[in-house]
């Protein structure tokens, strides 16, 4: 079993092209069922904050390629 909170601590990194894409702020859990349906990565604010937010990423849980230690790679086309 893994928390949410060993995930929160992980990059995540778009495999299409190395870009580190921030860290896990919340996910998306179908009800029904219990399933996680996306991974949503948190849109960091633009120059500290001063010119607003960027848009949060929505990763659906089918692109997650791997797992590892200290990294989830996703398959994210932008």
């Amino acid at each position: 079993m893994v928390k949410i909170s060993e995930f929160q601590v992980k990059d995540i990194v778009n495999i299409a092209d190395g870009k580190k894409l921030g860290n896990l702020s919340d996910l998306d859990i179908n009800i029904a069922t219990g399933a996680i349906e996306a991974i949503i990565v948190s849109g960091g604010g633009k120059l500290m904050g001063f010119f607003g937010r960027e848009e949060d990423i929505i990763i659906p849980w089918r692109k997650i390629r791997k797992i590892g230690a200290d990294v989830i790679l996703v398959d994210h086309n932008i």
